[in-house]
């Protein structure tokens, strides 16, 4: 198996989208938010590549294609919130206020648990990008310092998770509102809690997406700062 991954062009890329495919099919099938379409095909393309006995560079070299098209499907997320531009427009202090709020909030969080943890600088600096996009977290843990394999694992479990807890938190906490419901799902849980929102409606997708945007950049000018605490 490892000698056809490392002559195949695509074999990663086919193993992903198949993984991704059985993943979509459980969801749709069961209902279950534990089911989680990437965290299915996270766990499937493990198994094979264990079973397999596949290195994970034999497996990333075949799948790296689909890591081009992370950027492009993030800015895509803009079409939606240029469709409620008015709607933002309104609300925009309450937005913005939202934003800060959330990417304030998730850094602190990581300061206080890696000081309650002991975690080293490099470990903690690792952490501090965890709810921001993949696209631009990679860059943030490489230029802090961080370990970025690990960085890239945190922001995805940490997408997941919002995906599949964000809803129930929703109702615990009572948050109505479309426009809040989106900027936590954007601004805690990236692109793949903005998946969840789009399900939810066309306002809390629009304004997770914006999240996204605006909560990278927070991170990018706040991260330094955070770093030196520790």
């Amino acid at each position: 198996m490892n000698e056809f991954f490392q002559n195949s062009l695509f074999a990663g890329v086919t193993l992903s989208l198949l993984a991704y495919m059985v993943g979509a099919a459980l969801k749709k099938k069961f209902r279950l938010g534990l089911l989680n379409p990437l965290l299915v095909s996270i766990a499937i393309t493990i198994l094979v590549l264990l079973v397999g006995e596949i290195d994970y560079e034999v497996y990333n070299e075949s799948a790296k294609y689909l890591s081009y098209l992370l950027t492009p499907a993030t800015v895509c997320l803009a079409i939606p919130l240029y469709e409620q531009w008015s709607l933002l427009k309104k609300n925009y202090k309450a937005v913005l206020c939202g934003l800060l709020a959330g990417a304030v909030t998730s850094m602190a969080t990581v300061f206080a648990l890696s000081k309650i943890c002991g975690l080293s600088h490099e470990e903690y600096v690792t952490l501090l990008p965890k709810s921001i996009t993949t696209a631009i977290g990679m860059g943030v843990s490489e230029e802090l310092g961080g370990y970025v394999t690990i960085t890239v694992a945190v922001i995805i479990l940490t997408g997941v998770l919002g995906n599949m807890m964000g809803e129930l938190i929703c109702k615990v906490f009572h948050i109505t509102e479309p426009i809040s419901k989106g900027i936590a799902y954007g601004a805690s849980a990236h692109a793949i809690g903005t998946a969840k929102a789009m399900e939810l409606g066309e306002v809390e997708g629009a304004m997770s997406g914006l999240a996204i945007a605006v909560s990278g950049i927070l991170t990018v000018i706040l991260a330094p700062l955070f770093a030196q605490l520790m």
